[in-house]
C-alpha cells in the first residue's frame, strides 16, 4: 500500500503547471501573510527580480530536461529497486554548469497516481520563486504536468537537485548539480563526483509506508522491535527484508552525533547509485591528483567516508572553501557535501561510505593499476583515523563574513521526539495549509544571527534555502550544518536574497513531520 502524506494531499491540490501560479496571493512587491503577519516579499516580486538582475551572468543558456518517472533500476548484484527516477538512473544525469551560466530546466512530471512534484535546487543562492518548494515558492507541478525553471547559477561548488514534496527525496528523484569556476583556483588532473544515499525504495517498502510506521511514535515499543537492530542487518544486504516486517531501525548509536544515529531500516547503502558487493570503479592514474566531490543525498543516515591508504585534504564544504585540512576520513550528514584533493597511489583502493551508527557500509572502488578487488565489507583503517567534522573547519579567507554585530537574532529550538514523532521548530509543526503563520522575520541588509537549540535526544542537518551562514565567528560556509543533542550551533549569514526562504532538518522524515520554518523577509 503506497501511503499518502497530509503534505503530499495539500500540494496536489495546489497542483499547477506555471510558477507564477502564486500571484493570486501577491500583491506587486509583497505577500500577505497569516493574520498578523507583515507583508512579505513575495517570491516573484520585484525585489526578487532585482536581486535575480544583480547575479553576475554569463549571458550563456544552459538547457537540460527531465523527466520524473516509475523506473526500475538496476542497482548491481541481482538488485532490482522500483522506485522513480529523473530519466531512469538513480542518481540522475549529472548538470555540469559554470558559474555565470543560467540554468534552463524543463521538469516532466510523469509520476503515477497523480502525484505532484518538484524540484529544489539544494544550496543554490537562486531567485526565490525558483527554489522549488510548494506551496511557499511554487505550486507543485501536477502528474502530467511540466515546469522550466530558469536562473542565473552565479557561485561555483558542488550542490545538488531533488523534489520538496513528500518524502521523495527517499526515492530515486536525485542528481549532482556542478557549478565550475571560471577562474578555478585549485590544480587537479580529474574528478570524481560521489554521490551517497541510504535506500530501501521498491526493495522493502516505499518512503511514504516507512514515514506512515515512523508517524506512529515509539512510546509504546520499549525500545523493543521484534529483537532487531542495526547489528541484525550485518552481511544481509542484497536480501528482501519485506518479511522482517518494520521499516524502522532501532539500537543506532553513535557518538560523533551525539546517541541515536537514525531510525529507518535501509537494506543498502549506494555510492553512485550501486551496492557494495557490485560497486562503481573509478579509474585514474597512479600519481594523479583527483577532486572527489562527496554529495549525501540520503534521507536518514550519516556517513563517514574514507578511501584506503591515502589521506585526505578537504578544500570545500557546501560548495565554499575552506582552509585546506587533512583528515583520514570525514562525516557529512544529510544535505551536506565537501569537496576533497586526494594524490593517487598505485593499485586498487576502496572508497567506503560508513553509516554512522548503523554499523554497515557503502562502496566503490579506485582503480589506478593492477590489483584484486577488496571484499565488499572493507573497513579500511582511515575510518578509525581522524574524522574531521565541520567544527574543526575555518572559512577561507576570501568568503569569510567581515565581523559584525547581528541586526536580527532568531531562537530556533529544535523540538520533539521519537516517542510522538513529533518534530518541529519552537514546538510548532510546520503548516503546509498556511506556510507563512509564524514566520522566522528578516530584512534586506541584516546581519542574521540564527541560534540552533537542539532540545532533542537526536541530532538533525539543518539547511538554510537560498543562503549559506557561517559557522561561529570563523567557521565555514554552509548551508547544511549538523546540530547534536542538547547543543546550541550559533550560524550568521548575510539577508542578501530576498523572498520566502525554508529553513528544515534534513532528514526527509523530520522535515516532513514538521520540523520547518519559514524565513521571510519582510516587505519594504
Amino acid at each position: 500500500m503506497n501511503s499518502i502524506s497530509r503534505r503530499s494531499v495539500l500540494l496536489a491540490g495546489l497542483g499547477a503547471a506555471g510558477a507564477g501560479a502564486l500571484a493570486a496571493c501577491s500583491t506587486s512587491s509583497g505577500t500577505s501573510g497569516s493574520p498578523g503577519t507583515p507583508d512579505l516579499v513575495s517570491p516573484s516580486g520585484p525585489a526578487v527580480r532585482g536581486a535575480e538582475d544583480a547575479r553576475a551572468g554569463s549571458g550563456r543558456v544552459r538547457a537540460f530536461s527531465l523527466a520524473a518517472a516509475p523506473a526500475a533500476l538496476d542497482l548491481g548484484a541481482g538488485v532490482t529497486a522500483r522506485t522513480w527516477a529523473y530519466d531512469d538512473r538513480a542518481p540522475g544525469h549529472e548538470i555540469r554548469i559554470t558559474a555565470g551560466d543560467t540554468l534552463a530546466a524543463d521538469l516532466s512530471n510523469q509520476l503515477p497516481d497523480n502525484t505532484a512534484t518538484s524540484i529544489h535546487w539544494h544550496g543554490l543562492a537562486l531567485r526565490n520563486d525558483m527554489d522549488g518548494v510548494p506551496p511557499a515558492t511554487q505550486r507543485a507541478v501536477p502528474a502530467g504536468g511540466s515546469l522550466t525553471y530558469r536562473f542565473v547559477a552565479d557561485a561555483p561548488g558542488t550542490y545538488f537537485f531533488h523534489p520538496h514534496v513528500g518524502v521523495q527525496l527517499d526515492r530515486g528523484l536525485y542528481a549532482p548539480l556542478i557549478v565550475e569556476d571560471p577562474r578555478e583556483p585549485l590544480a587537479y588532473d580529474d574528478e570524481w563526483v560521489v554521490v551517497l544515499d541510504d535506500w530501501l525504495d521498491g526493495v522493502t517498502g516505499t518512503p511514504d509506508e516507512a514515514f506512515a510506521e515512523l508517524s506512529q511514535g515509539m512510546g509504546d515499543m520499549g525500545g523493543d522491535m521484534g529483537g532487531m537492530d542495526h547489528g541484525d542487518m550485518e552481511g544481509m544486504e542484497g536480501m528482501d527484508h519485506g518479511s522482517m516486517g518494520s521499516l524502522m531501525l532501532m539500537g543506532a548509536t553513535s557518538e560523533l552525533l551525539g546517541g541515536d544515529a537514525g531510525d529507518v531500516n535501509y537494506p543498502h547503502h549506494l555510492i553512485n547509485g550501486r551496492v557494495r558487493q557490485d560497486p562503481q570503479v573509478h579509474t585514474a592514474r597512479p600519481g594523479d591528483r583527483v577532486r572527489l566531490r562527496i554529495i549525501n543525498a540520503g534521507s536518514d543516515t550519516a556517513y563517514r567516508v574514507a578511501l584506503g591508504g591515502h589521506r585526505l585534504t578537504v578544500t570545500h564544504t557546501d560548495g565554499f572553501p575552506v582552509e585546506h585540512t587533512e583528515t583520514d576520513a570525514v562525516l557529512i550528514g544529510m544535505g551536506e557535501r565537501y569537496d576533497a584533493l586526494v594524490t593517487l597511489g598505485d593499485g586498487v583502493f576502496p572508497l567506503v561510505a560508513l553509516a554512522e551508527g548503523k554499523d554497515v557500509t557503502g562502496l566503490a572502488l579506485l582503480r589506478t593499476g593492477p590489483g584484486g578487488r577488496p571484499r565488499a565489507a572493507v573497513r579500511p583503517a582511515e575510518l578509525d583515523g581522524r574524522v574531521l567534522t565541520a567544527a574543526e573547519l575555518r572559512a577561507a579567507e576570501e568568503v569569510r563574513l567581515p565581523a559584525a554585530e547581528p541586526d536580527q537574532v532568531h531562537r530556533v529550538e529544535l523540538t520533539g521526539g521519537m516517542d510522538a514523532y513529533d518534530w518541529a521548530i519552537n514546538g510548532r509543526p510546520f503548516d503546509m495549509a498556511d506556510p507563512t503563520a509564524n514566520p522566522l522575520l528578516v530584512e534586506e541588509g541584516q546581519r542574521v544571527r540564527l541560534d540552533f537549540v537542539n532540545t532533542t535526544e537526536m541530532w538533525h542537518p539543518v539547511h538554510l534555502h537560498g543562503h549559506t551562514y557561517q559557522l561561529g565567528d570563523a567557521g565555514p560556509r554552509k548551508d547544511t550544518a549538523i546540530v547534536l543533542p542538547d547543543e546550541t550551533l550559533s550560524v550568521s549569514f548575510d539577508a542578501d536574497n530576498p523572498g520566502q526562504w525554508m529553513l528544515h532538518c534534513h532528514n526527509a522524515y523530520h522535515g516532513e513531520a514538521g520540523m520547518m520554518a519559514l524565513v521571510a523577509y519582510r516587505a519594504a
